[in-house]
């Protein structure tokens, strides 16, 4: 897949991000010790970064268990974006099931798809002679991706704590469903180190990773310089002139920068936005940029898309 936005970067001023809590550590260790009661895993990602939001170590959690790939907030992105991701998650025989557990949109049908799994159980089961039992799914993915708030839409009522920040989820718990499923809720898991740097700033944008792992004006000003990337990809759903619109400031040139193809100036732009804006506060207007994104205020954003939607990259400063 060519990634688009590969070249853009923090600052070398700011440290790398890396966020691994001890409840998450913990929690992973839990995870081991049940991962035998379970019979499917239902994984969620985030739609913006269903890349980003993948596990590396799912297969080995997966091994000889059902799995179903949950693409949360499907609200946040064009149908261009969901259309095209569906496509590439089903050439690689992955079956992509679309929700906004915010809502409720597409629960239904994955509550379906999980008893239907558990059917399939039970028939084994039935096979060798033993008796049918609710099918025990375990709920998995990163921290922040709406795996609770998507509990909470399965059971109709607010069984587990759910917010839109990560790790509030600390520990593991069953919940009943019905009579055909039981699920697990475990909290957001994470790799021990984030080897791709480009990935942690994807989650930082997207506040899947808790806000002490990285500098907010450093991931803001990184994604300034991404919308400018994005805005030729139409799927990826940066209007032209997005900032300029919302904020009534225009976004400068890097100077030097090729005039075909020019590099944003992001510091200027935040200097002149909070001028506007917070009175002179740049971190203020930093908060304010990736506030705006995360509640959808600049419209369905897509910060990773298929290699066929991809374009050439800008280089970036890095200093």
């Amino acid at each position: 897949m060519a990634d688009v936005g590969d070249t853009v970067r923090l600052s070398t001023a700011a440290p790398p991000i890396q966020w691994y809590p001890g409840h998450i550590a913990k929690a992973e260790k839990a995870l081991s010790a049940n991962l035998e009661k379970v019979d499917l895993v239902i994984e969620v990602r985030d739609a913006r970064i269903p890349l980003a939001t993948g596990h590396p170590r799912l297969q080995r959690w997966i091994r000889g268990k059902q799995h179903l790939l949950v693409i949360n907030r499907r609200d946040m992105v064009s149908p261009a974006a969901r259309l095209a991701w569906d496509g590439w998650f089903r050439q690689r025989g992955e079956v992509p099931w679309w929700c906004d557990a915010k809502v409720g949109t597409g629960v239904k049908q994955l509550q379906q798809a999980a008893i239907r799994a558990g059917e399939a159980l039970n028939a084994r089961r039935a096979g060798r002679g033993m008796k049918p039992r609710p099918v025990r799914a375990l709920m998995l993915g990163f921290p922040n991706v709406g795996k609770s708030a998507l509990i909470n839409r399965l059971v109709r009522q607010k069984v587990v704590e759910s917010a839109r920040r990560a790790g509030v989820t600390r520990s593991l718990r069953w919940v009943r469903l019905g009579q055909d499923l039981d699920l697990l809720d475990a909290p957001g898991v994470l790799p021990p180190r984030l080897d791709d740097q480009l990935a942690g700033l994807r989650l930082a944008l997207c506040d899947d990773i808790g806000q002490a792992s990285y500098d907010g004006e450093a991931v803001a000003q990184a994604f300034l310089r991404l919308l400018a990337q994005l805005e030729p990809v139409a799927a990826a759903g940066v209007a032209p002139g997005l900032l300029e619109r919302r904020y009534g400031v225009m976004v400068p040139p890097l100077p030097g920068s090729d005039p075909e193809r020019p590099v944003p100036d992001a510091e200027a732009w935040f200097a002149a936005a909070a001028a506007r804006h917070t009175s002179g506060d740049t971190a203020r207007m930093a908060q304010r940029l990736l506030d705006d994104f995360r509640r959808s205020l600049l419209g369905p954003i897509s910060l990773e898309l298929p290699a066929a939607h991809a374009v050439d990259t800008v280089s970036s400063p890095q200093g």
